[in-house]
């Protein structure tokens, strides 16, 4: 039997290529427990050749990115061009994402002893001045957590674009958590949110990135699993 194939792709650091790409490997092999018939690979683009050293023919592509934007609609096909493959849905518009962070959220909130208050969330994403779809992944995101949590107060807030990170979390309760909405943590997950609540006197928790939650891996094993059914 013709061993299938799966390559997780993801933006990287273009800074410090090898870090993020350690790290999707690592992620890369927890999902291969979900699915050991598969040949489950990885590759970040800011890493150069490492996409054209993975890829092969016939391959499932699972965006490791929170939206259908610049990169997952323009710079990952064109870096494919005259491949055949087939594109999973990207991570952050994969439709059980919302359950399993809410699940995820409650529990935080317990952990922090905030659970007589409401909760109260700052979806910290990324934005972008390229176009609307890093917001409107975030928006829609929030939208479906809202619906999942009711009474929560959910806050999605950018690293670039109005409304800034800091701008918002000077109006949350301090019993707030902070949940940065990305695949991995880079830069701005790093440096740039962290100065920006820095600015804000921010007192609430902050969370891992939402591509760290668990169940994270059985999530994407079986988003690939319905690409491929496709």
């Amino acid at each position: 039997m013709t061993t299938k194939t799966a390559i997780l792709t993801s933006h990287g650091q273009p800074s410090a290529p090898e870090p993020p790409e350690r790290a999707l490997a690592a992620l890369a092999a927890e999902v291969a427990v979900h699915l050991p018939s598969w040949d489950i690979r990885s590759a970040t683009l800011a890493n150069p050749g490492r996409l054209d050293a993975v890829m092969t023919d016939g391959a499932i592509i699972y965006p490791f990115f929170m939206a259908r934007g610049w990169f997952t609609a323009k710079v990952l096909p064109e870096r494919l061009s005259g491949r055949d493959y087939t594109m999973a849905c990207p991570f952050g518009l994969d439709s059980s994402l919302p359950e399993l962070t809410a699940a995820a959220l409650q529990d935080a909130q317990r952990e922090a002893g905030w659970a007589d208050v409401p909760l109260s969330v700052l979806l910290a994403a990324h934005g972008s001045a390229r176009g609307p779809k890093a917001a409107e992944a975030a928006e829609a995101f929030a939208t479906h957590l809202r619906a999942l949590l009711p009474g929560a107060q959910i806050s999605p807030a950018f690293v670039e674009q109005a409304p800034g990170i800091d701008t918002v979390a000077r109006t949350l309760p301090r019993q707030t958590l902070c949940l940065p909405f990305f695949a991995q943590a880079g830069d701005h997950v790093r440096e740039d949110i962290p100065e920006a609540l820095n600015s804000a006197a921010f007192a609430g928790q902050v969370l891992p990135v939402v591509g760290a939650l668990p169940g994270t891996p059985a999530l994407i094993a079986k988003a690939i699993a319905a690409a491929d059914s496709l």
